[in-house]
């Protein structure tokens, strides 16, 4: 419990953290001392290597000069005079166990043969097979470049020199230890012996018992902090209840809201966001490939329109693009008091309303485009017969037969037209039964087999031989393989193959229509179950003598497959082919509804 306790704590970190500075105090002297001994000893050792080089310079007596060796010299070092292998000069040393090294040996080391041989000045520590310690060896040249000088000396006695300051050091150490214990067990008593009532207050406060009053015992500092700690809590409980209050209006207004909105602070840092803020910060961090764990990072749009409602304090708007989808951003500057303190931007998807409008536009477009020209044929046509200009019977019975496709025409479009607006409101009719689907698909390819062959197209058909019977709306389903087939042969150039296959996978039967033709455009694949896409140039007709369609074939067939509770999908490449593909569940009930 000593330890829990905050005496214990304050004691021992107060212990620690001396102990932790003594201990790099220590570790620094140590060191210091360490390197200062060595340098120390190298510089003596070089100041005595060049009195020696300026005595063999003043002296030509050997027995004078050694003996002026002697009494420049350290008695714990030992100096060696090289003038060449044969001619050296070696002054004695006093210490035990320092070993007499030869001409050869200084020749032999890399480092101080370039004393010799290229008058460097060197210090060195050296490792001696003959001592148990290294030894260190200062080198330099003579004064008239014709030998060298080297004084070494063992490290024994460096290391002796270094023993005696480490006790002086940790001796010190030791007793600041001791000195600091007694005085950080007597200051946290003192200290925390008063706060103990008021810790026990804290732990029932971060608990939410806000009612709790801490006693006071003193008048003194303490006593005040206890008076405010319980002033603290009357006044933290009031602002908490606050708080949370307003907190879970905001996010419930905020979650509950269509657009997006983030705010942002004076920095252009992002505060808060609500789901669909967080939609368009996604999407932006995986089109430029972005971390989208920086939820901070204000996105390129919003930074230069954040700058612009920073720098003139007035509400700006943008649209940007993005994956796809359009965003219409206005934001505007908050502000505290007079000063501006951030910005609020309201994120609006305009996809919807975009491609409403859009298709709203081309609808109105493509069906004027579609009624116009039959219109124009009808007017034209009829025009000749009543001004006469067809005079032969089998002339105006030629003009009545295009009058009268025309007609068939424009009702083919009207009726598609209201069946497309039936099945778009959900007010289509099934009538699934079970269906014997081998003779079904034979009968479907038999009525394309002749305009295949017309067109020199192969047309062939695979179906799963463990299918027997399948539910379906047969009529409603006949009209989606008709109009896809009847694409495909369109669409196919004469040679080409046309492929129809029914398979099976996980509980659900596949249908594909795979043609050979040119393919459509990567762009227009999006679109190629919208109403008049026949309209596009990547699947316009070829011919003017071809049956002309009203380009609603493939929205209708979506709409019958979705009443299905199945999906259909194109894939397509240009100069390749395209597939469109349909799954219905093989488990529909076999009910009218």
């Amino acid at each position: 419990m000593f330890w829990r306790s905050v005496v214990g704590k304050l004691w021992f970190t107060i212990l620690l953290l001396v102990c932790f500075v003594l201990f790099i105090l220590t570790i620094l002297l140590l060191e210091f001392f360490q390197n200062y001994h060595i340098l120390e000893a190298e510089r003596h050792l070089l100041q005595t290597a060049n009195k020696i080089s300026d005595v063999e310079e003043r002296y030509d007596d050997r027995e004078l000069m050694l003996s002026t060796t002697n009494l420049v010299k350290d008695s714990a070092s030992r100096a060696v005079i090289a003038w060449n292998e044969r001619d050296i000069l070696i002054a004695d040393s006093e210490t035990d166990g320092l070993p007499e090294l030869g001409y050869e040996w200084f020749a032999s080391d890399q480092e101080l043969s370039s004393v010799i041989n290229k008058g460097n000045e060197v210090k060195k520590v050296a490792d001696l097979e003959t001592s148990e310690t290294g030894v260190m060896v200062v080198g330099t040249p003579l004064s008239n470049g014709e030998g060298a000088v080297f004084v070494y000396q063992s490290l024994d006695t460096i290391e002796e020199t270094s023993e005696q300051t480490t006790k002086i050091i940790f001796l010190g150490a030791g007793i600041a230890i001791v000195l600091t214990t007694i005085f950080a067990f007597f200051l946290s008593t003192r200290i925390t012996s008063p706060l103990i009532k008021m810790r026990e207050g804290a732990l029932e406060l971060a608990k939410g018992e806000f009612n709790n009053k801490v006693p006071i015992l003193t008048h003194d500092e303490i006593g005040e902090l206890a008076m405010a700690f319980n002033r603290m809590g009357r006044q933290l409980k009031y602002h908490i209840n606050a708080l949370n209050q307003e907190k879970e209006q905001l996010s419930g207004i905020l979650r509950s809201m269509a657009d997006g909105v983030i705010t942002i602070n004076r920095t252009g840092e992002i505060l808060v966001t609500n789901p669909p803020a967080t939609q368009y910060l996604d999407a932006y961090a995986f089109e430029h490939k972005e971390d989208i764990s920086d939820a901070q990072t204000l996105p390129e749009p919003l930074k230069a329109l954040f700058k612009k409602v920073i720098t003139n304090e007035e509400e700006s708007m943008t649209e940007v693009t993005l994956q796809g989808r359009s965003w219409v951003i206005i934001m505007t500057p908050l502000y505290d008091k007079a000063t501006v303190r951030g910005a609020v931007a309201v994120l609006r998807d305009m996809t919807e309303e975009r491609r409403l409008n859009k298709l709203r536009k081309d609808f109105i477009a493509n069906v004027s485009h579609e009624l116009r020209t039959p219109i124009s044929m009808l007017q034209g046509y009829s025009e000749a017969i009543v001004d006469d200009i067809a005079e032969s019977k089998e002339d105006k019975n030629e003009l009545a037969q295009i009058i009268h496709e025309e007609s068939l025409r424009i009702g083919r479009l009207v009726n598609e037209l209201l069946d497309l607006a039936r099945m778009e409101a959900g007010h289509i009719q099934l009538y699934i039964e079970s269906v014997d689907i081998h003779p079904y698909m034979n009968k479907i390819i038999r009525k394309f087999q002749g305009i295949a062959d017309e067109r020199d197209v192969d047309l062939t058909m695979r179906v799963d031989q463990e299918f027997e019977r399948l539910p379906f709306d047969s009529d409603r389903i006949e009209q989606v393989f008709t109009n896809l087939i009847d694409n495909a042969i369109r669409h196919t150039q004469p040679g080409g193959k046309v492929d129809v296959a029914v398979d099976h996978i996980n509980g659900d039967w596949i249908a594909s229509v795979h043609d050979s033709g040119q393919g459509i455009a990567e762009e227009d694949l999006p679109f190629v179950f919208e109403r008049f896409y026949k309209a596009d140039k990547s699947r316009k007709r070829e011919s003017s003598k071809q049956k002309k369609g009203t380009g609603l074939g493939l929205a209708i067939a979506k709409n019958i497959v979705e009443a299905h509770h199945g999906t259909i999908s194109v894939h397509s490449k240009l100069e390749e082919g395209t597939t469109f593909t349909f799954r219905i569940p093989k488990n529909l009930e076999l009910t009218e509804y």
